[in-house]
C-alpha cells in the first residue's frame, strides 16, 4: 500500500463520485477506479457500495476514512516539519559554551535567537574548550562557544569577542581601599596567586606567567582551581589574588574586588565554532545574529 492510494481513496470518499474525484486528482476516471479496486483487494474488504449512478462508503470504508484522514494529516505534518528543519526555522540546536561566554555573550545571543527562531529548541551544555572540540567532532553539539586557539581542520571558527584579564583580590586587601584606577602588575609581585590549571587554557595561562616575568617576578602559585566561581570564592576567602576575564565584573561576587591593569593585559578571545562539513541549517541565522551583536 502506498501513500498515493490513501490519497486516491480519501478524495473519492469526499466526493463520492469517481468522475469528480478523478478531476481533483488530475487523472482519468478508469485508472482511479482501478486503483481503488487494487486497494480493496489488498485490504480484503470493500470500501464502497457501487451502483450505476452513485457510490457510498461501506461501514469498513467509513472506519478506513477516519484512519486515512489521520495518516494523511500526519504525513503532511511530517513534510512540513521536515522542510522547516531544512530551512533552519524548526528542530533542535545543541550549543556548547564556557563559563566566560555565559557572562557576556550567550544570554544576548540566545534571547535574539529565540525571537527569530521560536520553533527551534536549544540544548545548552557548559563544556570546557577541549571538551567542546571533541563534542563537535562527534556531533554531540552543533555549535561551540569557546576560546581559541584550536587546531582542528574539520572545524571553522570566528572570533567574536575579546576582553582583557583583570586582577581580582579580597575586599580586605589594601588595594581594595584605593580608588578604582588601573594598577600595575608589579603591585602583586609579593602576592600568592590562584590560577586555573594550564590545560584549561595553555595560551592564556602562559600569557599571564609571561606578563609577570616581564615585570620582574614569577608568580607564587599557591593553588590551582576551576571554574571561575571557585577561583572567586578562594580569592574572597583571602587565600590569594588572581586574574580573570573582565566581564566577571558584571557579576557581583561578595568579598572580591577587581581592578584593570596598567600594562597591556593578556586577552581572552571568544569564538563561535562549527563543523565545516556539516553545518546545522539554523547556523546562518545564528551567525547573522552574532554579526549584528558583535
Amino acid at each position: 500500500m502506498e501513500l498515493r492510494h490513501l490519497r486516491y481513496f480519501y478524495t473519492d470518499a469526499e466526493e463520492l463520485h469517481f468522475g469528480r474525484a478523478a478531476e481533483r486528482l488530475h487523472m482519468a476516471h478508469q485508472p482511479l477506479s482501478r486503483q481503488i479496486r487494487t486497494l480493496e483487494d489488498e485490504l480484503g474488504v470493500e470500501l464502497f457500495y457501487r451502483t450505476k449512478r452513485t457510490i457510498r462508503l461501506t461501514e469498513a470504508g467509513k472506519v478506513f476514512l477516519q484512519e486515512t484522514r489521520k495518516t494523511l494529516a500526519q504525513a503532511d505534518h511530517a513534510v512540513t516539519v521536515t522542510k522547516r528543519v531544512a530551512q533552519g526555522v524548526a528542530g533542535r540546536l545543541t550549543i556548547g559554551f564556557t563559563g566566560p561566554i555565559l557572562n557576556n555573550i550567550l544570554p544576548t545571543v540566545v534571547r535574539e535567537f529565540k525571537q527569530r527562531c521560536p520553533d527551534i529548541h536549544l540544548d545548552l551544555n557548559r563544556l570546557q574548550t577541549n571538551d567542546q572540540v571533541k563534542a563537535l567532532l562527534t556531533e554531540e553539539i552543533h555549535v561551540g562557544f569557546l576560546h581559541p586557539p584550536i587546531d582542528e581542520p574539520l572545524l571553522t571558527q570566528e572570533v567574536i569577542y575579546q576582553e582583557p584579564m583583570v586582577a581580582v583580590f579580597p575586599d580586605i586587601h589594601p588595594l581594595a581601599n584605593e580608588s578604582p584606577t588601573p594598577i600595575s602588575i608589579q603591585c602583586l609581585a609579593d602576592e600568592s596567586f590562584i590560577l586555573f590549571p594550564r590545560p584549561v587554557g595553555p595560551v592564556l595561562y602562559d600569557s599571564i606567567i609571561g606578563l609577570c616575568q616581564q615585570s620582574g617576578f614569577s608568580p607564587k602559585i599557591v593553588q590551582e582551581a576551576f571554574p571561575q566561581q571557585t577561583i572567586l570564592g578562594l580569592v574572597a576567602a583571602g587565600l590569594g589574588v588572581s586574574f580573570i576575564h573582565a566581564s566577571i565584573q558584571q557579576i557581583q561576587h561578595q568579598g572580591v574586588v577587581s581592578r584593570p591593569l596598567v600594562e597591556t593585559a593578556p586577552t581572552l578571545e571568544s569564538a563561535i565554532v562549527w563543523r565545516s562539513d556539516r553545518g546545522h541549517p539554523a547556523l546562518p541565522h545564528l551567525l547573522d545574529i552574532i554579526k549584528k551583536l558583535f
